[in-house]
């Protein structure tokens, strides 16, 4: 077994959830303990398989509850050296040793092995994941949210992913027309902001295979975006290219199934 779930994901809060039979984890806490507790039990997950809670970056979309779950569940903290000194004030005093990883540097949580590296975003060491499982080297699970631009790095990483959770933040003319001041449209557009709907088109163009079973569009701005038209963008490439892929649109207020990675 080896699945994965997009418990919560958009301006508000993300979180990830990542299983096997022997292990789980969270990738981000951005919303409360109550809510992810809740979507773990509509798909029949305890709470107590959670082994780790994993911060990308210091945002409090990705931070919020981190440190009341670690407190709940008695579990560690897994976050890089940089993103701690900007968001240790937000996690509280915690009962469980916080571990560092080295962005870049792969890490164990039980049998999930959990490969970060860099993302391209404005934050102090963002990182973007891949998760595979010890003992099934060909599936793996690439998670790529909050990043402005996909680098090279990004691309190479993402690819032979069986399962893929990909930011698809904004429509562009939807952003430009619409009710942000100039300085936060700039930001999102940057470089290290967010990935637009036809970004993601352009990262998944070049880590498509015939192996790739899910593509999880995430990360969806309620303001400059509308689920049915990333679908629709997304959708629209597949088809072209006639991928199999099955295509996923994750939300703020409803978790997705269980995925088998």
């Amino acid at each position: 077994m080896f699945q994965t779930s997009v418990l919560v994901s958009g301006s508000k809060g993300n979180s990830v959830l990542v299983r096997t039979e022997n292990s789980a984890l969270l990738l981000d806490a951005g919303v409360s303990a109550k809510k992810l507790f809740a979507a773990m039990e509509t798909l029949g997950v305890s709470r107590h398989e959670i082994k780790a809670i994993i911060v990308s970056h210091e945002h409090s979309d990705h931070t919020r509850s981190a440190g009341a779950l670690s407190r709940l569940l008695k579990v560690p903290i897994y976050l890089n050296e940089e993103t701690h000194e900007y968001c240790a004030h937000k996690l509280g005093s915690l009962s469980v040793p916080t571990c560092f990883f080295e962005t870049g540097e792969s890490f164990y949580v039980g049998d999930i092995v959990v490969h970060p590296f860099s993302s391209s975003h404005d934050a102090a060491d963002s990182c973007n994941f891949t998760f595979s499982k010890d003992d099934c080297s060909d599936l793996k699970l690439g998670v790529a949210m909050d990043l402005g631009f996909p680098t090279q790095l990004c691309i190479a990483k993402l690819k032979n992913c069986s399962s893929l959770v990909l930011e698809s933040n904004h429509d562009e003319r939807m952003l430009m027309e619409g009710p942000y001041d100039w300085p936060l449209k700039q930001r999102i557009k940057s470089t290290r902001g967010h990935l637009s709907n036809i970004q993601a088109v352009g990262v998944v163009s070049q880590v498509l295979h015939y192996e790739l079973k899910h593509i999880i569009l995430a990360h969806l701005s309620e303001i400059n975006n509308d689920p049915a038209l990333a679908y629709e963008t997304m959708q629209n490439y597949l088809t072209s290219v006639r991928s199999d892929a099955k295509l996923f649109v994750a939300s703020q207020y409803q978790n997705t199934p269980l995925f088998s990675i």
